[in-house]
């Protein structure tokens, strides 16, 4: 076998190539170590090219490791035992001096909320401690978790594997903008006049209802949505220069409706208050850092 350069090579792997030999089982190391079977399936595959040698070969429904994988198994072992241990001991994690980037998925209602009161706590008990926050596709956001590419994900109910944590953070009540002076309008909305509207729809989804289509739906009322937007401040403006009407999450539209002085109205049918939720990978449950930034983000919402 050829020398190879450990900066050329994903310590990972070894961790899965230790795993398998445990276990015995592809199926069990994957258990074990919290991933799929596709993605220790994908690990054995590299593993196999990185020393040129099967490792595992199929007897009957077992899988035995071959004497090239015998003879890695031990010393591997206790190389990673070495390192977990040093990572345990530097693993506790401390705000005040760590140098750490953090990054969250997040969309842009919740990254409004989010982002203000999260940066003046990380400002002022982790100075070393950088925050970017990023926009995944959500197919992808249990593969970009369970790789590390995000260390979190804040987004709405999403049916992600058991293998993904999740916590609730609460968004809030729902409620109406209209400009000033809508001629509609007096000092209350009421349903009928609601629904006689045209109205602005905040969504990235190319197609589909909004949460408040659906309560309404249940009642078999539908309004018109005369334009769908990406974006609430953007809403924000429209509104401002025409007669359509934005629901929007009441804790947001204070900030968005600043510069443009629009009224802000009572929804005027029962809707539930909005729930998103925070998501992280199951095999970082127990990392001090990750629970630290967990920790972080939830009294950001609670102070949003």
């Amino acid at each position: 076998m050829k020398n190879r350069h450990i900066s050329r090579i994903d310590l990972n792997l070894l961790v899965v190539l230790d795993a398998i030999c445990t276990e015995g089982s592809i199926t069990k190391a994957s258990e074990k170590l919290n991933l799929t079977q596709s993605a220790i399936s994908h690990a054995l595959t590299r593993l196999r090219m990185l020393f040129d040698d099967p490792l595992f070969v199929r007897e009957g429904r077992a899988i035995v490791p071959t004497p090239l994988a015998r003879s890695l198994t031990e010393p591997i072992r206790r190389s990673l035992r070495g390192i977990e241990a040093t990572l345990n001991e530097a693993g506790r994690f401390d705000p005040a001096s760590t140098r750490r980037r953090f990054t969250i998925a997040v969309r842009g209602m919740l990254e409004l909320m989010l982002l203000p009161p999260l940066l003046e706590y990380v400002a002022a008990k982790a100075p070393g401690v950088d925050i970017a926050t990023v926009r995944a596709n959500r197919r992808d956001i249990e593969q970009e978790l369970e790789t590390g590419a995000i260390d979190a994900a804040i987004d709405a109910p999403l049916p992600l594997s058991p293998n993904v944590r999740r916590t609730p953070v609460p968004v809030g009540a729902m409620v109406v903008v209209a400009r000033r002076r809508h001629p509609e309008i007096g000092d209350s909305l009421n349903l009928s006049t609601y629904m006689k509207q045209g109205h602005v729809l905040v969504s990235t989804r190319r197609q589909g209802p909004g949460l408040q289509d659906l309560e309404l739906g249940r009642h078999d009322l539908h309004r018109r949505i005369r334009l769908r937007c990406q974006d609430y401040f953007t809403a924000c403006s429209v509104v401002s220069r025409s007669d359509l009407l934005l629901t929007m999450p009441a804790r947001h539209a204070e900030t968005c409706n600043q510069p443009f002085g629009n009224g802000i109205h009572p929804l005027p049918f029962s809707m539930g208050e909005l729930v998103a939720y925070y998501y992280w990978h199951n095999s970082r449950t127990n990392d001090p850092a990750n629970g630290w930034l967990r920790e972080q983000v939830a009294e950001a919402f609670r102070q949003a």
